[in-house]
């Protein structure tokens, strides 16, 4: 991807970043005719999309709307996501005879590989006379009346615009880093404070004896946290609790606090228990019918010793109803950035245009993806907002 010789070291654009955003952005750029170099520092380009969707890539959702994005400005995401549209995304992927399917509840993937969307996005910004430095690392970027330098281990570049896209810690393995979050901070951004995001719970030693045994067990249940619930599956590990449930929820429960889950998110806990009152069966036996086995003792051990159901009170099972139906737990962490899917948090919004995605501090200087503090919900949104950001500052850089 590196020219051979006489590389050229002034630019209109110098993105940061190779990954979905970053792309995105240099090539619209370059669709302009703005000359743009595309710093990279890893040996490949979009190394979290190869991993994604269990490597086939869940690169959009029909559904993506503002409502599905987690931001200190909710407003922030409207203006970028509504110029660019899922079917835009889906229109180029197409075009370039991409086969994929629709999974569930909008999710889009790719039928054989993942690599298949970082190969159109390659070939879009050749296309688009994007040029493409790999294993570039940048060491000092500075801002000056001409623009901005990068200082790079393959020399110094200099550009009119700079965009940082370098993403956030989540996936450190392959190679997150906090530069985006550096680079905000030396030129006077503010950065809400960054957290694992769309990420499995821990539980503490009390509660990891006593359901660390039910890893794998999966179960459909309402989650809900600070106003904000999903209907999906809970999976049990050895460490705690995961499933699309626990990673939605996990966007809207700040640390410490608690998660209300629903074991009976589509019936009435209250009327399944009367329906077997007058019966000899144990509680546990009556739960088992409706909740796994293993699952069902468990939770009966630790909240509603069990016993005859001709024996508990007409009191006694509605407050067993009522805690069916809300499940209180109280995680002791998350399994952090090593598992996360995205980073929550990042530049402050209220310090960038929602139209450009320009910094309202120094111009010229543009803030797309997942550095930014704009989170969405699992299942193709955060791919979405890549592409609606990256689009938005492309216009403008």
């Amino acid at each position: 991807m590196n020219p051979p010789t006489g590389p050229l070291t002034q630019f209109d654009v110098l993105v940061l970043g190779g990954g979905a955003a970053g792309l995105m952005c240099a090539i619209t750029a370059g669709r302009r005719g703005r000359s743009v170099l595309l710093l990279e520092h890893q040996e490949r380009l979009g190394k979290k999309i190869l991993i994604s969707g269990g490597g086939r890539c869940n690169f959009t959702n029909l559904n993506a709307g503002p409502e599905n994005y987690a931001s200190s400005n909710p407003h922030y995401c409207k203006s970028a996501l509504a110029r660019y549209r899922p079917a835009e995304f889906i229109a180029m992927v197409e075009r370039h005879g991409i086969a994929y399917h629709e999974k569930k509840l909008g999710q889009l993937f790719c039928d054989v590989s993942s690599r298949q969307i970082v190969e159109l996005l390659e070939r879009e910004a050749r296309l688009a006379g994007v040029e493409i430095r790999l294993d570039c690392r940048v060491t000092v970027v500075e801002n000056s009346a001409a623009g901005f330098s990068a200082t790079t281990n393959q020399g110094q570049f200099t550009a009119e615009s700079l965009v940082v896209a370098t993403g956030g810690l989540a996936a450190p393995k392959i190679g997150a880093t906090d530069f985006g979050y550096q680079l905000a901070r030396q030129f006077g951004h503010t950065i809400i404070p960054p957290r694992p995001g769309l990420v499995p719970f821990t539980w503490g030693p009390a509660e990891r004896e006593s359901f660390g045994p039910l890893s794998g067990i999966s179960i459909p249940v309402t989650v809900s946290a600070n106003g904000t619930c999903f209907a999906e599956h809970l999976l049990f590990t050895h460490r705690g609790l995961s499933g699309p449930a626990i990673l939605q929820i996990s966007n809207y429960c700040e640390p410490g606090e608690a998660v209300v889950v629903d074991l009976f998110p589509d019936r009435s806990a209250a009327e399944c228990l009367a329906a077997e009152r007058a019966t000899a069966k144990e509680l546990r036996t009556v739960l088992a019918q409706h909740l796994p086995q293993r699952f069902a003792q468990e939770w009966c051990a630790r909240h509603a010793p069990s016993r005859p159901m001709n024996r508990h009170t007409p009191a006694e099972l509605a407050r067993i109803a009522e805690l069916l139906h809300h499940w209180e737990i109280r995680p002791a962490g998350t399994e952090g950035y090593a598992t996360a899917e995205v980073t929550k948090g990042g530049v402050d919004t209220r310090e960038l245009t929602s139209k450009t995605m320009g910094s309202r501090l120094v111009p010229g200087l543009f803030f797309i993806g997942e550095v930014v503090d704009v989170t969405g919900w699992l299942g193709g949104y955060n791919f979405q907002w890549a592409w609606a950001s990256g689009n938005a500052a492309g216009q403008f850089a």
